[in-house]
């Protein structure tokens, strides 16, 4: 009998683009997402390498091209498919494309996946218009200077600090105006993106202190940048944020901190448990089957979690809820019902809180409702305002505690002080709770550090703890209170309260 042979695995040369992960391919992001080892080049912005799950072993590329190679096929013959990870795009470095003729010598088959190129998104991010001719080049080895003088359009060049005296010397020299405009880019497409604005006479003066690999543009594109620099010009750009949140929950507030230009800086204050005891929950999915209840109120994603969790356990799904109606206290928690297939019966039209649920949550009528009974479903900590307000309106109410909130560990002693001491510029709090458990493990935040709040409640606990509550949305959804606090930033930006968008700086390498 013969024995059936291994089928080996695939090699994907895949370009992480210019360092922005919002830039990798559709592909590349596929790739990523399912990978089971990732050989990766030490620049790839650690954003990118966070894609892979974690199950996903990383290690580094080492060796010469011809043993990173050697590594990657032995893997691939072993039955892995295997991600070699490269900073920009894969075939426009010269050790990478030695790795993949290597490759292509044997008889593993590869893939290319190439990256969004650092020559034109690196402008684009910097506001620069490249048009349709433009030259690039790389002027950190031998260089045709006279040739790239009289070359068409905006000049592309990649640099390091060291090359710009050289560079604008012999660009002037060989037939351009010294006060020819230019850009110079550092850590291009990340969220530390500086650019600095010069002509070639001052470059090597006014941007001689930039690190790392930079990007320079040379031209008259590069002076008429302003209109179009979206990206440094955003109201929270290069701001920290402080997100006191669970892993699971910050993950929309931090997106929408990063669309504004800020760094979010997630610090869980609460840690998620199931209830000491399961019998009150179990009874309540036995009452919801038996038709006990005529409402099930959602107070939170929390809560629709831990049903959806118990309903997994017994073998149920979204049918359980038939001939039942669900009410949400906001847009947050309706959401995650439907993600279940459900769509809620009742969503507060105004303040998306206990008040504002009560004021829309219909009165129980003898003739209407032929059951008088309200499933609320909350964590253990919760008020007693909501079921209070259902009973003045007629109903009963089985209160049950679906999850336990337990305060979080005290995050790094880094972080700790930078709380502390105003190393954040803002910080969004989203419950009572957050307020309650972040002033408990790290302390109170700086009197500098901004304070966004996502409602009145929260408003109220910030207060009683002593912090100055300068933000608050108008609704209390996330997306509102970011976007509030990014207004309040722009807005005291245009009153001079605040500096110009922060250009950070990371420390020379």
């Amino acid at each position: 009998m013969t024995r059936a042979r291994k089928t080996p695995g695939r090699i994907a040369f895949v370009g992480s683009g210019p360092g922005d992960a919002g830039l990798l391919t559709v592909r590349a992001h596929q790739l990523l997402s399912n990978a089971e080892l990732i050989v990766t080049d030490p620049d790839v912005p650690s954003e990118v390498s966070a894609v892979a799950p974690e199950t996903a072993e990383v290690r580094p590329a080492v060796g010469e091209p011809a043993q990173v190679a050697k590594d990657l096929v032995t893997e691939a013959r072993a039955g892995r498919d295997v991600v070699r990870l490269v900073a920009g795009d894969p075939l426009t470095a010269d050790a990478v494309v030695q790795e993949a003729l290597e490759v292509s010598d044997t008889d593993i088959a590869f893939d290319v996946i190439p990256g969004v190129p650092s020559g034109t998104a690196v402008p684009a991010y910097a506001g620069v218009a490249l048009g349709a001719v433009h030259t690039e080049a790389d002027v950190r080895g031998p260089v045709d200077w006279a040739a790239l003088a009289a070359a068409p359009g905006t000049l592309v060049l990649h640099a390091t600090s060291s090359h710009l005296a050289e560079a604008a010397s012999s660009l002037v020299e060989h037939g351009l105006a010294p006060q020819t405009p230019v850009c110079v880019t550092t850590e291009g497409t990340g969220h530390v993106q500086r650019t600095v604005d010069a002509t070639l006479a001052s470059l090597a003066a006014d941007a001689g202190d930039l690190v790392g690999p930079l990007v320079v543009t040379v031209g008259a594109a590069a002076g008429d940048r302003s209109k179009l620099s979206w990206w440094e010009s955003r109201a929270l750009y290069g701001w920290k944020v402080l997100v006191p949140r669970t892993k699971e929950q910050a993950g929309a507030m931090s997106e929408r901190l990063r669309a504004h230009g800020a760094i979010p800086v997630e610090v869980p204050t609460i840690s998620v448990e199931p209830p000491r005891s399961p019998a009150q929950m179990e009874r309540a999915v036995k009452g919801l089957v038996d038709g006990r209840y005529q409402w099930v109120v959602f107070t939170s994603t929390n809560a629709v979690r831990a049903v959806w969790e118990k309903f997994e356990e017994f073998g149920l799904d979204a049918r359980a809820f038939s001939g039942v109606k669900i009410a949400c206290i906001g847009e947050a928690t309706a959401a995650k019902v439907r993600e279940l297939g459900i769509l809620p019966e009742l969503l507060p039209s105004g303040d998306q809180s206990s008040e504002g649920l009560l004021d829309e949550f219909p009165p129980h009528d003898d003739i209407l409702d032929p059951v008088d009974r309200v499933l609320l479903p909350r964590a253990d900590i919760a008020t007693e305002t909501l079921a209070a307000g259902l009973r003045d309106r007629g109903w009963e109410i089985d209160d049950v505690t679906a999850y336990r909130t337990v305060r979080a560990a005290p995050p790094p002693a880094e972080t700790r002080e930078m709380i502390k001491t105003g190393g954040f510029d803002a910080v969004c709090f989203t419950s009572s709770s957050t307020v309650r458990n972040l002033v408990g493990i790290a302390g109170k935040p700086h009197a500098r550090t901004i304070v966004s709040v996502i409602g009145p409640q929260t408003a109220a606990t910030a207060t009683e703890f002593g912090l100055r509550v300068d933000v608050q949305g108008d609704v209390a959804q996330v997306d509102c209170q970011v976007d509030a606090l990014a207004a309040h930033a722009a807005r005291l930006r245009a009153e001079g309260a605040l500096p110009p968008p922060r250009k950070t700086k990371r420390a020379r390498r």
